[in-house]
């Protein structure tokens, strides 16, 4: 199967992807000792121009995982946007595109362990549309497997070992039948989706589990508390959820860059509200959707254009 992207940011320069490979005995492959970041990219057709959504904040995150894994990369977030630009002027994208960097111990050694190991730095990209099929109408299910603790694996930083996790609620939610799954963490409290963060909105009020129950401190996360209180006048109550609150929600949806936002009518065979999208998850959507591909200039410094504007 062709790659659907051409290019790489790998060992400080955009290369072919093809030339951008590693030895089988890189010490992340085997431990999971790397980290990454997630961002998009979205195609405004009108003004023929790719946006990326808070391409800043995304890498300030990333900074922040790398040093969770005792790494020390040689690049500011000033020069990973710079890089992240170029790469995807290369690839020149006419449509929506998913952006991956990752950080990951490189050295070809066997040993579990974080120090002392070389570390390396790539960035992808590849055209990318929905990540939940059923965006628009979700049906979820409640995992059996909890979400990992901050003192076993920091869940706030985008470690790529605790994925497996994610990997086996996904997994087993898909093979009963699911579309996605919501996980509980060691207390019992409601935490998040397979990778993406939850909001439930009871009696005209959004809650989402606060940041120390083992949730990724979402960038989506964060607009939209901001924008369901400055565009939708809605209050969102960050505090601990209980399982049964979410089967009795008004309105459920996920939300994160890979999910963007998607709504939840089902879980575990339990109607969440009227069985269909809410009014507050669909205002927020269409908020949403409009801010991502700059058509909202109060929200344009969230957006940071790819293709330099021709000079008349």
């Amino acid at each position: 199967m062709p790659f659907p992207n051409r290019y790489a940011f790998f060992k400080g320069r955009i290369v072919p992807i093809k030339e951008a490979q590693v030895s089988i005995m890189t010490h992340s492959l085997h431990y999971g000792t790397g980290c990454f970041a997630g961002l998009r990219a979205y195609w405004n057709k009108e003004e023929e121009q790719l946006f990326i959504f808070r391409i800043k904040d995304h890498f300030c995150r990333f900074i922040n995982s790398t040093r969770l894994l005792y790494m020390n990369i040689p690049y500011t977030v000033e020069q990973l946007i710079g890089f992240t630009l170029d790469l995807l002027r290369h690839e020149g994208f006419r449509q929506d595109a998913y952006i991956r960097p990752l950080a990951f111990k490189s050295s070809p050694v066997i040993g579990v362990r974080l120090h002392d190991l070389e570390e390396e730095v790539v960035i992808f990209s590849i055209p990318f549309g929905r990540y939940v099929q059923n965006e628009e109408g979700a049906r979820a299910t409640f995992s059996s497997w909890r979400r990992v603790d901050d003192n076993v694996i920091p869940p706030r930083g985008k470690i790529t070992g605790s994925y497996a996790n994610s990997a086996l609620i996904k997994t087993d939610a898909y093979l009963k039948g699911f579309d996605e799954a919501i996980v509980l963490n060691q207390n019992g409290h409601v935490s998040e989706g397979s990778a993406e963060n939850i909001f439930i909105v009871r009696d005209g009020v959004a809650y989402t589990p606060p940041v120390y129950d083992n949730i990724l401190e979402g960038i989506n996360r964060r607009t939209h508390i901001q924008l369901l209180r400055d565009e939708l006048g809605v209050e969102t109550v960050e505090r601990p959820l209980d399982r049964t609150e979410v089967l009795l929600a008004d309105e459920v949806f996920f939300c994160g860059t890979g999910v963007q936002i998607a709504v939840v009518i089902e879980v575990d065979h339990y109607s969440i509200g009227a069985g269909r999208m809410g009014p507050v998850t669909g205002q927020l959507r269409q908020l949403f959707f409009d801010i991502v591909r700059g058509k909202s200039p109060k929200y344009r410094h969230w957006c940071t254009p790819v293709y330099r504007l021709e000079s008349g």
